[in-house]
């Protein structure tokens, strides 16, 4: 049965979810990674793996979501919380430029008091410093539309005029009811998830999509994450990559209540594999190095992966939960090498530049 799914792909049938189901349960992981390859092979028949120069600025990790998988957040009541003053934050901006940095990936908690007049302006000022801003998750955004009253047409507007370039596709999590009721029951739900990123992607924002597996998710509700993602391309085509991760358990409290087990390099490199199969109008897969340290990063370039992500200048919050690798662009270039690839530094939205 396999061989048939895999003939029916490989002369350029859609992927069914029954399909996938199947080859979770029964195709090898060589299979799989040989379909991924074809599947990279045909939209980057070039060998080159791109990578972005960025910084991840938590702005804030005072929360009210309280969200099981995070070990990052800080409760309002707490008075542990941070929140950056406009020096900290050019000083971080300043030290992404002269490393070259060409965007700062702006995310924060769910605060409780801070109004959208403060991330208008927030934007601006990171505008002002010359650096584009890719910012702002879908659950942040439906967050400014509850405290302002606002439609989510209309945050995205006054976001967009004060000169956001772009959305990260974090807090998607996966894409059911089920789970996000059950481990962030005060975050967005899934559908106005997908409603921040369609009409993000209608006012012409590009944006990323991500999904964080290996939790209490069945492998259902994967395929259900995935089609969904899928659905939405076909109808915008507004993303620009997919970005899978396992959860990291360690400090958070799903940990407490026993979901303390770690997704193997084994079984991610399955799931990039399977994800670059069923995703066919995704153009870019992104490696996770950031959670799976560096050599099953360069591995994933061989099932499916054609983007490194970025080089992380900072990174807090999968580090929070006791994840810590970093890399230099000089190491990416070398690791990306080293896999018989062509390192190229690109934009969010994929233009390649020297």
């Amino acid at each position: 049965m396999n061989d048939r799914i895999i003939d029916e792909f490989l002369v350029g049938s859609r992927l069914s979810d029954d399909q996938f189901q199947q080859l979770y349960s029964e195709a090898d992981l060589y299979q799989l990674g040989y379909l991924a390859d074809e599947v990279r092979k045909k939209k980057h028949p070039e060998k080159v793996v791109t990578y972005v120069i960025d910084r991840n600025i938590n702005y804030t990790d005072i929360c009210i979501s309280a969200c099981k998988f995070c070990a990052f957040y800080k409760q309002p009541a707490s008075g542990e919380g941070y929140l950056l003053s406009r020096e900290e934050l050019k000083q971080k901006i300043d030290e992404t430029l002269a490393l070259g940095g060409t965007q700062i990936l702006l995310q924060g908690g769910l605060h409780p008091d801070l109004r959208l007049d403060y991330y208008v302006d927030l934007v601006s000022f990171i505008k002002s410093c010359g650096i584009n801003v890719h910012g702002f998750s879908p659950p942040e955004i439906h967050h400014f539309s509850t405290i302002s009253g606002l439609t989510v047409k209309e945050v995205l507007d006054r976001l967009i005029a004060a000169g956001l370039d772009s959305i990260p596709g974090g807090g998607a999590e996966i894409l059911t009811d089920r789970v996000r009721k059950l481990v962030a029951p005060k975050k967005c739900s899934a559908d106005q998830w997908l409603e921040v990123m369609e009409q993000a992607h209608d006012k012409g924002l590009r944006t990323t999509a991500t999904m964080m597996f290996g939790h209490i998710e069945t492998v259902d509700e994967r395929v259900e994450h995935l089609r969904r993602l899928r659905s939405l391309q076909d109808r915008t085509g507004g993303f620009t990559a997919f970005i899978p991760w396992p959860f990291q358990p360690d400090n958070t409290t799903l940990f407490d209540e026993g979901s303390s087990f770690k997704t193997s390099g084994w079984e991610y490199l399955r799931m990039l594999a399977l994800a670059r199969i069923y995703l066919d109008n995704f153009d870019n897969i992104q490696a996770s190095w950031v959670t799976q340290g560096p050599k099953i990063a360069q591995l994933s370039l061989h099932f499916g992966a054609n983007d490194f992500g970025s080089t992380m200048i900072e990174e807090n919050v999968v580090a929070a939960a006791g994840v810590s690798f970093s890399l230099s662009e000089k190491e990416i270039c070398r690791l990306v090498a080293d896999a018989g690839f062509t390192p190229q530094q690109r934009l969010m939205d994929y233009t390649r530049i020297n």
